[in-house]
Order: C-alpha cells, then sequence, then structure tokens
C-alpha cells in the first residue's frame, strides 16, 4: 500500500484536563463555556510569595481510580512523575474509548507510543533538587531518573500496554502535543505502523515553573477572577493560565480500523510545521513562522484555503501570540479569514504546555463528531487586531467538513494539523 493511499483517523480519545477526566465529562463542559481555573491548591503560592496565584489543576485525580491493583499502584507512584501518571491514564482512556487491546493485536510491534512533553517530570526534578541540597546524596531515590526523564510518559505507556513499535517523545515546548500527533500521523501515512498512541501530557504546575512563567510576565495576574483570567483575542488579555494534564489519541490506519469495528471520529490528512527562527519566545512579529506552518499543512492536505471550516487556535491569551496569530491567518487566508471559525480551548483549560496542541485535536475531533464547536470564554471585549471571528462565549452548531489544529511553542517552534469530517 503506497503512502499516499494509507487513510489516517482518529478512533479514541482519552482526557485528563482541568475541565474533567475523560472525553465525556472534557467535551460537555468545553461546550457549556466552563473554566477550569482557580487558585491553586497543589501548594500554597502565598507561603512562597508568588505574585500569580491562579492556575488550572486536574480536580479529584486518583490514579487508583483508573488501576485498581494496590500492589500495581504503589509501584506506580513510586517510579513514575504526576506526568507520566496523567499520561497513563490519558492512554488507558483512550483505548477503552477505542475498544483497543493492543496485546490481542496480531502485530504489536505495529502500535507506536508518541507522547510529547514540554518539560517532563518537573515535579520530580525540583523536589529531588531540594532534597538534594538539605539532605546530601543519600536522600535521591534510585528512580529519580526514570520519573523526570521527558520520555517516561512514552515508555511507561508502551510498556503498560505492549505496544512493541517505536516509542519516543517530542519536547517541543507549546507544541510537543501536536508535533507527536503530526509524527504518528506520518509513521502511519509511511506503514511504519498501524495503530499509534499518541499525544501529549503536562504536570509542571509548581512553585518554580510558576515563579519562572511570572517572572517572565507571561501570566495573568487577575487572581481575584481566575475563572475569567484566560481571555484569548480579548483587548485587556495580559497572559495565559498555567494548566495541567494530558490528551492522548488512538490514530489508526483506516482499513485496520474498519476491520475491527472501530469508532471513528475523523480523519487526518495533512500537516506542517516551521521555525520562527527569530527569537526563543517571542513569535516573529509578522506571524511568518506560522504561516508557513500553515501553508505547508495546506499543500500536504491537497486544499486550498478557502475549504477551511474551522481552526482550533493556539489562542494563549498573551499580548503578542493572539495578534500575531490572527495576522498569520489573515496572510493565508486572505478575505476567507473573515469566514473562518475559530476557538481558543485555552480560554477554558488555561495553557497545558506540552498538551496543548492534544486537547485541541481532540476538541477538533469532537466538533466533526458532533458538528458543533466550543467557544471561546471571556471575550466580551475583542482587541481591534483581532477581529476574525472567534466564536464567542457561546458554543454554536456548524457544518464542518475541514479544520486545522494550530500549536505554537517556545523556540520558535510552528506545528499545524489538518483533519475532515471522516466519510468513506
Amino acid at each position: 500500500m503506497s503512502y499516499d493511499s494509507r487513510r489516517v483517523v482518529v478512533t479514541g480519545i482519552g482526557a485528563v484536563s482541568p475541565v474533567g477526566i475523560g472525553k465525556d465529562a472534557m467535551w460537555k463542559s468545553l461546550l457549556e463555556g466552563e473554566s477550569g481555573a482557580g487558585r491553586i491548591s497543589l501548594f500554597d503560592p502565598d507561603e512562597i510569595g508568588l505574585e500569580v496565584k491562579i492556575a488550572a489543576e486536574v480536580k479529584g485525580f486518583d490514579i487508583a481510580d483508573y488501576f485498581p491493583d494496590k500492589r500495581k499502584i504503589g509501584s506506580m507512584l513510586k517510579e513514575m512523575d504526576r506526568v507520566t501518571l496523567f499520561a497513563m491514564t490519558a492512554a488507558k482512556l483512550a483505548l477503552e474509548d477505542s475498544n483497543l487491546d493492543v496485546r490481542s493485536e496480531e502485530h504489536p510491534d505495529r502500535v507506536g507510543t508518541f507522547i510529547g512533553t514540554g518539560v517532563g517530570g518537573l515535579i520530580t526534578t525540583t523536589a529531588d533538587h531540594i532534597k538534594l541540597m538539605e539532605g546530601g546524596p543519600k536522600k535521591i531515590g534510585l528512580r529519580s531518573i526514570i520519573r523526570l526523564m521527558p520520555n517516561a510518559p512514552s515508555g511507561q505507556v508502551a510498556i503498560e500496554f505492549g505496544a512493541k513499535g517505536r516509542a519516543k517523545s517530542d519536547a517541543t515546548a507549546c507544541a510537543s502535543g501536536l508535533d507527536s500527533l503530526f509524527d504518528a500521523y506520518m509513521y502511519i501515512k509511511s506503514n511504519r505502523a498501524d495503530v499509534m498512541i499518541s499525544g501529549g501530557t503536562e504536570a509542571s504546575l509548581n512553585p518554580f515553573s510558576v515563579a519562572s512563567f511570572g517572572n517572565m510576565m507571561a501570566l495573568s495576574k487577575r487572581n481575584d477572577e481566575p475563572q475569567k483570567a484566560s481571555r484569548p483575542f480579548s483587548v485587556d488579555r495580559d497572559g495565559f493560565v498555567i494548566g495541567e494534564g494530558a490528551v492522548i489519541l488512538i490514530l489508526e490506519e483506516l482499513e485496520h480500523a474498519i476491520r475491527r469495528g472501530a469508532p471513528i471520529y475523523a480523519e487526518i490528512i495533512g500537516g506542517g510545521a516551521s521555525c520562527d527562527a527569530t527569537h526563543i519566545v517571542a513569535p516573529d512579529e509578522h506571524g511568518a513562522g506560522a504561516a508557513r506552518a500553515m501553508r505547508e499543512a495546506l499543500r500536504d492536505a491537497q486544499l486550498d484555503p478557502s475549504q477551511i471550516d474551522y481552526i482550533n487556535a493556539h489562542g494563549t491569551s498573551t499580548p503578542l501570540n493572539d495578534a500575531r496569530e490572527t495576522l498569520a491567518l489573515k496572510t493565508v487566508f486572505g478575505e476567507h479569514a473573515y469566514k473562518l471559525q475559530i476557538s481558543s480551548t485555552k480560554s477554558m483549560v488555561g495553557h497545558l504546555l506540552g498538551a496543548a496542541g492534544a486537547i485541541g485535536a481532540a476538541a477538533t475531533a469532537l466538533s466533526f463528531r458532533d458538528q458543533r464547536i466550543h467557544p471561546t470564554i471571556n471575550l466580551n471585549n475583542p482587541d481591534p487586531q483581532c477581529d476574525l471571528d472567534y466564536v464567542p462565549n457561546v458554543a454554536r452548531d456548524a457544518v464542518l467538513t475541514h479544520a486545522m489544529v494550530e500549536a505554537l511553542g517556545f523556540g520558535g517552534h510552528n506545528t499545524v494539523l489538518v483533519m475532515k469530517n471522516y466519510s468513506n
């Protein structure tokens, strides 16, 4: 079967998000415009003296709810950072949603695991460094490295579910999750795999990350209004709300999915990527890098810009990103930009960093299934530079055929995935 003839579909979605665990809970909250932001509870920001005191935390997460064997839970808690526990849970939910048992596959070596993360096991890294400085080398456990390494989520997921194909972790900041999905799509297209367990995970909510992003002036300081703090494309936006979570999608070669009667949410038909090569954190002032990635994705999908109906935007709620992303959309789509329907999932879940693109892809796949678009909340006072249709505040029904998902990361990384409504 040639590269061009192999089609790639989404057959499972697993989510551990600030607005719900499981795809159904997450999607219901997104459609209802519910924010997952609130005061930080994982640690006391006042005790540390942090100026930013809000985040989008995953609530009510207990690994024992998903892996009930007590002996196994003890081992997992010793060997895995929160970032890996999130990924393990999201992968389990995605495989169950897809009705796929990897160990029952005739060729488990044709099942791969690509899971991206921006920073890996940051909670373990910072906590163990404190132990080292306060108590000396003997305080550092044997498992510290396997807990903190960025490839731990992909490796542990592969081990748990028996996926013997290639396993790797993209670490391209906020583009990590979408890069992993793009790579997984190409891996199936090139006939190197039939199924990929892919997406992104992040659990970097600790004093170090909040202090660093805060000092960078990247975070919103609306401590008194956490649920209104993330306001992409609004004239009074003042930064993003840091979040955590994991979203895993099961990508599958179409004929393989049909043979086993798998559910199909959407089809992936192209992707593109670029680097701004201008600044380590600030996006290109003309949006040129993002525009190049969009154009490459459209070429790969063999689509004209006028065929795109919906964009799941990066939409961080930072002054620079939203204006320059809008400029890139206008550059690529011209007058059609004003006909696009665009929304930012981050308005509700905050910025999941390495999992941001994956949750955008999941939301887009669910939009195809339901022919419904979630809103960009807190958009009551649009920035004049951001004058497109961002589906403000209220979800809407829509006829969706083709859509684009965007992720733009520190380092100048730009990744775009093109999806379509599945049809025979």
